[in-house]
């Protein structure tokens, strides 16, 4: 069994403004593999954007009416988002006295960074290839400092660093809108792609990397080059078209966080029939039912901030039932 994981987590974004509230739920709900919780709606700064350009190192961002725009120095806007982590980790720390185990932490990754992060001139960084550099260096050196503070708040964790990046696809596509909305920034070039998210993840060279999506078409062969450990994806969005890249991205290790568990308010099915999709998928691509306990992590379709809190406490719970069906009940 890799111990490295564990059978269920949560994605990172939870409903409310209260940082203790949601650490109990994310520590709680998942006694082997907590996370630290994110809460975007107590405004600009705690937003998935903001929160990771308040971990930059040398480059600052605040908030404009069209969005998260660089700046020369640290404001306000930097200022609220550190403190509101800052807030989110005193909350883990009291929360994890004693914890042992995996422990994941979120991050923007590059890619969408530089598609929602805009140059002074308005335009994304994405438009600026010298930018991007820039910025994936920078956001590197960040995630360093906040792992080393990880560290150090939880010292029995093995952290778990996961990338999101539901605009991966949308970069290497060139669909992402320019400022005025008329044009598309070029596609990056994949190979750039690639090297970028590796040195992102070398960051974290003594623990895994997990890249994050709930958008479709998820590129687990270019993920998996990448040097990544896991690929959490909404599990509802993936084709056939998908079977092949991910069949070998079990052969070749690679842990699947399967996104069974809808994010918003709804009812759920038996943790059995939750999963069912998964099972189905393993005898498709004809692995060993005994590797399910091994490969895949559930885990919620995308985060649940848009959920009620009582239905993200449901979610979660679900997830640990659904795994421990997945596990007893392989075939």
């Amino acid at each position: 069994m890799n111990d490295t994981f564990a059978p269920a987590t949560g994605i990172g974004s939870l409903p409310g403004h209260d940082a203790r509230e949601a650490a109990r739920t994310a520590t709680g709900s998942f006694e082997d593999f907590p996370f630290l919780a994110e809460l975007p709606a107590r405004g600009p700064g705690a937003d998935m954007i903001g929160r990771t350009a308040g971990m930059l190192v040398e480059l600052y961002a605040r908030v404009e009416p069209s969005g998260w725009r660089l700046g020369d120095r640290p404001g306000r806007d930097t200022k609220r988002a550190r403190a509101w982590l800052g807030e989110d980790l005193d909350a883990l720390e009291e929360f994890t006295q004693g914890y042992e185990g995996p422990l994941k932490v979120q991050a923007v990754g590059p890619w969408t960074l530089a598609a929602a992060l805009e140059l002074r001139n308005g335009e994304a960084v994405l438009s600026d290839p010298g930018a991007c550099r820039d910025l994936a260096a920078s956001l590197a050196e960040g995630l360093r400092l906040h792992l080393a503070e990880i560290r150090r708040r939880v010292p029995g964790a093995r952290p778990v660093l996961q990338l999101d990046e539901p605009s991966l696809t949308a970069v290497l596509r060139g669909q992402i809108r320019t400022a005025s909305g008329y044009r598309t920034h070029r596609a990056v070039d994949r190979q750039a792609v690639e090297a970028t998210l590796r040195e992102v993840a070398g960051v974290h060279d003594d623990g895994p990397v997990v890249v994050h999506s709930c958008a479709p078409d998820v590129p687990f062969a270019l993920l998996r080059r990448a040097g990544v450990a896991g690929v959490s994806f909404d599990f509802s969005l993936l084709t056939e078209r998908d079977d092949d890249a991910i069949g070998e991205a079990v052969e070749g290790g690679t842990r699947l966080f399967a996104g069974v568990v809808p994010g918003t308010d709804t009812a759920l099915s038996d943790p059995a029939g939750s999963v069912m999709g998964v099972r189905t998928l393993w005898r498709r691509l004809g692995l060993r039912p005994e590797l399910l306990a091994e490969a895949v992590t559930v885990t919620p379709a995308c985060g649940l901030a848009g959920a009620s809190p009582e239905y993200a406490r449901r979610a979660l719970a679900h997830c640990v039932r659904a795994a421990s069906s997945l596990a007893d009940n392989p075939e």
